[in-house]
């Protein structure tokens, strides 16, 4: 079969058909539960480049896991939430702010691809900081805006909208972000555990 199989994949995959689960609740009008997922396809890209790092690959793999990464991302960090905001809504106009960021993640994952092909040439070492918001960053900022916002009686579709606005530009502009290590990591894990407890008090009321 065509493409690469060894565990260093596997992370990826269980987070894309998590991101389709989540799709599948907000089409279903499970807000709550869809922004669950998406902050646990968070937590899957959050680890499988660590685990893909326990490995040594070949050139091709590596360029594999590039690309399905981005794939990945593409359905889970890009279209997934430009859905829940959507289907908070179901209004049209939202509909056109949705497609912005949807448009802007796809570029700045396409040029991600063709900007890490070209470090790994140069160097062998990992990535020391980000230009621009990593679009990962929206499953612990969206589940964050709109659990706040359900909980403080505002407009969930006009939280949502304002925030997949910003973070669509965000994606494209170049400041720089260190990449968190792993400690990092773990402090994002705990504020998203809380959001995910904020989130299942605001679906019980």
């Amino acid at each position: 079969m065509i493409g690469v199989y060894n565990y260093t994949v596997i992370l990826t995959y269980v987070g894309m058909m998590i991101g389709l689960t989540g799709i599948t609740f907000a089409v279903r009008d499970n807000i709550y539960a869809a922004l669950i997922c998406l902050f646990l396809c968070g937590i899957c890209d959050m680890f499988d480049g660590r685990i893909a790092a326990t490995k040594i690959r070949t050139v091709q793999e590596k360029k594999f896991g590039i690309q399905i990464d981005s794939l990945s991302d593409l359905i889970c960090f890009g279209v997934f939430p430009a859905m829940i905001v959507f289907f908070i809504s179901d209004n049209y106009w939202v509909f056109s702010i949705a497609g912005f960021y949807i448009l802007c993640a796809l570029i700045r994952l396409a040029w991600f691809n063709v900007d890490e092909e070209e470090r790994q040439k140069n160097s062998d070492d990992s990535r020391a900081e980000y230009l621009g918001m990593p679009v990962t960053t929206v499953a612990l900022i969206l589940p964050g805006m709109i659990g706040l916002g359900h909980l403080c009686g505002w407009s969930l579709t006009l939280v949502g909208s304002v925030a997949l606005a910003i973070m669509g530009i965000s994606f494209l502009t170049p400041f720089p972000i260190k990449k968190p290590h792993l400690k990092g990591k773990i402090g994002m894990v705990f504020c998203g555990g809380i959001e995910v407890v904020i989130l299942m008090i605001g679906s019980s009321l």
